[in-house]
């Protein structure tokens, strides 16, 4: 059996990271690492086990639906006035009161997926294994190092915790069920509450930071020059109806938000297309892009990681470059 933490956003909507997770759940039929009572237990769609996810808070009618669609068969719903503003050692807590004593207890790589398995790692007396991002007969496979390297192993004990990195799978729905909806009479102890969100601000940002949903990133890097060095760059991601990403040196500089950075400490994406404007190429900046299906470079040094990892490149300034293609672009439009 499989429980997999579900996060939602602001709308009560599943996030695309939980619904990745969930997919890698339901589809993934290797074997986990045998445990010391488990020698054949699956992570999901195993016959003898099911995929049910846990919701922490507001349960909406659309979560519930797209759930279905996803093929959690039961959400187990943990709902509590204290539970309300995030805290992660209550929020871990309450998922350990409900948690299954053997199987699988997982949850995407997200900042708030990894917080909460490592409470509940340790509250369980059980190992944990970060960002999987595949497992087989031969143990479970995990991206290390930002992504640059691979580690393999195995997980000893009943209950296997574990986070999926982002972008490990893309997530499928499957036929629709109707999850039945479990809900609990929980006790929060004080002691767990001694940390935990007080207060909530609106993100300042513009709509260009869609990053993690984005079928076309362009991305900027010191190469735009400065602050107001994004105009050709801009207009592109318009033309392309896609998403802005930029290095950390831009955000760093404080060029743009950091909602808009990718890479290691950003956002990992997965576009059909990214376009790299002046971004040399930093191994942090790479593992944010590896789950690009093209890539193509545009930087005026030809040595550069990011244009040797190009699917394609184009060597000059980026300005007057993509300046040429917005231009191309329009009149083809016409």
């Amino acid at each position: 059996m499989t429980y997999v933490f579900v996060e939602t956003d602001t709308s009560g909507d599943v996030t695309l990271t939980s619904a990745e997770a969930i997919t890698f759940a339901r589809t993934n039929t290797h074997l986990l690492p045998d445990g010391a009572a488990a020698t054949s237990r699956r992570v999901a769609g195993d016959p003898s086990g099911s995929t049910e996810g846990v919701v922490v808070g507001e349960l909406t009618d659309d979560a519930v639906a797209q759930l279905g669609r996803l093929g959690v068969s039961v959400i187990h719903h943990l709902e509590h006035p204290d539970l309300e503003d995030y805290s992660a050692a209550a929020w871990a807590q309450a998922i350990v009161d409900i948690a299954p004593e053997s199987g699988t207890l997982l949850a995407s790589g997200t900042p708030r997926g990894m917080e909460l398995m490592a409470h509940v790692a340790v509250r369980t007396g059980q190992a944990m294994a970060a960002n999987i991002v595949a497992c087989d007969d031969d143990g479970l496979l995990r991206q290390v190092f930002g992504g640059t390297a691979f580690e393999r192993l195995r997980l000893d004990g009943d209950l296997h915790v574990l986070t999926i990195a982002g972008h490990a799978c893309n997530p499928e729905e499957t036929t629709p069920v109707t999850p039945e909806v479990y809900d609990y009479d929980l006790t929060i102890a004080e002691a767990d509450l001694a940390t935990r969100v007080q207060r909530t601000e609106a993100e300042v940002a513009d709509d260009a930071s869609g990053l993690t949903s984005a079928r076309a990133v362009v991305g900027a890097g010191r190469g735009v020059g400065s602050e107001n060095g994004f105009g050709e760059v801009l207009e592109l991601v318009d033309h392309l109806g896609g998403a802005l990403g930029v290095s950390r040196v831009v955000t760093g500089l404080g060029w743009r938000p950091h909602s808009e950075q990718v890479g290691q400490t950003g956002s990992r994406i997965s576009p059909d297309v990214y376009i790299a404007c002046g971004i040399s190429g930093a191994i942090q900046h790479m593992a944010g892009i590896e789950g690009a299906k093209t890539l193509v470079a545009i930087n005026t040094d030809a040595e550069a990681t990011m244009v040797q990892r190009a699917d394609y490149a184009i060597i000059g300034d980026l300005h007057e470059v993509v300046a040429a293609v917005n231009e191309e672009i329009v009149r083809r439009k016409q």
